[in-house]
């Protein structure tokens, strides 16, 4: 918005840019629901003057603006993705290309578990057993015994040799 310090010019130019400057009054705070149903932000909520809406100046135009062959109907096109192979198919080829239709081979029955194996590099292993236990090894304390680290207990079921151990 412009802002001068003569009223009238703010308001002239407001009226080019927006419209009309007197036709938003603020009546209270609206809860945003959002997204996030947990959101305790408000937002102000804004109401349009009845008396200087557009649709006053139309009042007693045969079709208030909207056209006589064209009218103004309530889902012309058809309600959400309606019409998406037939009289939409062209906007829906062109902006949302592999929409319908399958891809692949049907398994019935997948089972997900036999598959699952979280696995875990070798340099990180160390990172399992606490600092007291790492220190006990790296010092030489451990009787010339190789430490014993339970991966499965962590999570993981999978030990990768992609690096070398560093204790």
């Amino acid at each position: 918005f412009f802002f001068f310090n003569d009223t009238a010019t703010t308001e002239i130019y407001t009226e080019q840019i927006v419209g009309s400057v007197r036709c938003v009054q603020e009546t209270g705070y609206q809860r945003r629901v959002h997204g996030d149903h947990q959101n305790k932000s408000r937002k102000k909520l804004k109401k349009m003057t009845a008396r200087l809406r557009h649709t006053r100046k139309l009042r007693g135009h045969v079709s208030m603006g909207h056209g006589r062959v064209g009218k103004h109907r309530k889902h012309p096109s058809g309600r959400g993705n309606a019409g998406g192979l037939t009289h939409h198919r062209n906007l829906m080829d062109r902006f949302h290309p592999g929409y319908f239709g399958k891809v692949g081979m049907r398994h019935f029955h997948l089972a997900k578990n036999p598959h699952f194996c979280p696995s875990i590099n070798i340099d990180r292993v160390w990172s399992l057993v606490t600092e007291a236990t790492r220190k006990k090894y790296q010092e030489g304390k451990g009787e010339g015994k190789a430490p014993v680290i339970d991966v499965g207990k962590a999570g993981y079921f999978k030990v990768l040799g992609l690096s070398l151990i560093h204790i």
